[in-house]
């Protein structure tokens, strides 16, 4: 079994896609040629998704969300269409502990999904929480560039009161932090506020790609210290050094490179996994040269052992690391 914990599946939708249909008769949009379709991701032995929310803001690609009720529209719109996923038995979302799949567990019937937002300003208020969490969110990150709650990619800042109460709003009703694409200040300030389990969905390693997008050694350590798990990025920006990046093709050599890096890091291989953002306004020519669609995934496998990862370290990495840190982390049911 594979679980990824980094797709963007709605927003897809919203970019004229149609994330139900193979990645092959999806349309090429933005000069992207698709990898991900539910079929493609069953194909691969994908076993659960983290499915996230997005919403654009309007700096980006020149189109998207001014206010924090135009956020939360969007992300109503993008939360209705894994709504009807699930009404036509393509998706379940797994909101406790109790519906996780097991690792050896023979795949069928709809794709289990945690669900995830990505950037917090879809939340107007604090007081916004429990209803999200009613509609089966669990998991947030509360920054993709700057946010009202925290400072972002490109965008540093520190966390700000609105983002502080979240965090607390968060920790008391049970969902996980994820600190991808926070800046620096906003992740060590979440470090110190957040009493509930952290992750990093989708994120790198800047010892090998130096950019604030990736992770410092620190910030890899700190994130394990915690339990937490770290997905690697498939995107080849954020996998290549840049003195390589475009000179050659990307290739799973290059995800072990930043898997090896945290785990000789952290010392074992128990906080690694992948969070692949393979459909994350990136296309078939910006992943590893082996994927052609999310189908080809089982394939990581074959190079985590030539790279000198054993069996165990293996599954761990494909799927059980992320098991057990949900299992962890996750309403009991």
């Amino acid at each position: 079994m594979i679980v990824d914990a980094h797709l963007d599946l709605s927003y897809n939708v919203l970019r004229g896609r149609d994330p139900t249909r193979p990645a092959a008769e999806q349309p090429v949009v933005d000069n992207e040629i698709a990898t991900v379709g539910l079929p493609d991701l069953i194909a691969g032995n994908v076993g659960l998704i983290c499915a996230t929310i997005f919403c654009s803001p309007k700096n980006y690609r020149g189109f998207g969300y001014t206010t924090a009720d135009e956020a939360r529209s969007s992300a109503l719109t993008q939360l209705n269409w894994y709504r009807q996923q699930i009404d036509e038995g393509r998706i379940n979302f797994v909101k406790s502990a109790r519906q996780l799949p097991k690792i050896d567990e023979t795949l069928a019937g709809p794709l289990r999904a945690i669900l995830l937002l990505e950037g917090a300003d879809a939340i107007r208020t604090p007081e916004d929480v429990p209803e999200w969490f009613g509609y089966g969110l669990r998991i947030v990150g509360l920054a993709w560039r700057g946010t009202r709650a925290a400072g972002g990619t490109e965008e540093p800042g520190p966390l700000t009161d609105f983002g502080r109460a979240l965090v607390k709003a968060f920790d008391q009703i049970g969902i996980i932090h994820d600190a991808s694409h926070l800046a620096d200040e906003s992740f060590w300030q979440l470090m110190d506020l957040a009493g509930g389990p952290v992750m990093a969905s989708h994120s790198n390693c800047r010892s090998v790609v130096p950019t604030d997008r990736q992770l410092s050694d620190e910030m890899i350590r700190a994130i394990a210290q915690r339990d937490g798990v770290i997905g690697v990025n498939f995107y080849d920006r954020f996998l290549v050094p840049p003195e390589q990046y475009r000179t050659r093709p990307c290739t799973f050599a290059d995800v072990v490179v930043h898997l090896k890096h945290m785990c000789d890091l952290i010392g074992d291989a128990k906080h690694v996994a992948i969070g692949t953002d393979l459909d994350g306004g990136v296309g078939r020519d910006d992943v590893p040269q082996e994927i052609r669609t999310a189908a080809d995934l089982p394939k990581l496998g074959e190079a985590l052992s030539s790279g000198g990862f054993s069996d165990h370290d293996v599954a761990g990495i494909l799927a059980g690391n992320w098991l057990s840190f949900f299992a962890r982390a996750l309403p009991a049911g």
